[in-house]
């Protein structure tokens, strides 16, 4: 019974000790590597927008012809 209880508060324990070890080994990013995520993310939405236009550009006119512009 005891080794049980040993057993579930140890892992509480093993993840905190381990997210203290991530958060120290994290290091903030300089400027140079801010703008250059900052810059990929941009590119990002840019891509994911154009992408969702043209797909709704082309879903309203087969849209129209299957419904028929009711």
């Amino acid at each position: 019974m005891s080794e049980k209880i040993q057993e579930f508060l140890e892992i509480p324990q093993e993840f905190v000790r381990e997210g203290n070890q991530f958060l120290i080994r994290c290091t903030k990013p300089n400027q140079k590597e801010f703008i250059q995520i900052s810059k990929a993310v941009a590119i990002g939405f840019a891509v994911m927008g154009f992408i969702g236009y043209f797909v709704k550009l082309i879903h309203i006119p087969i849209n129209n012809i299957l419904v028929g512009g009711a």
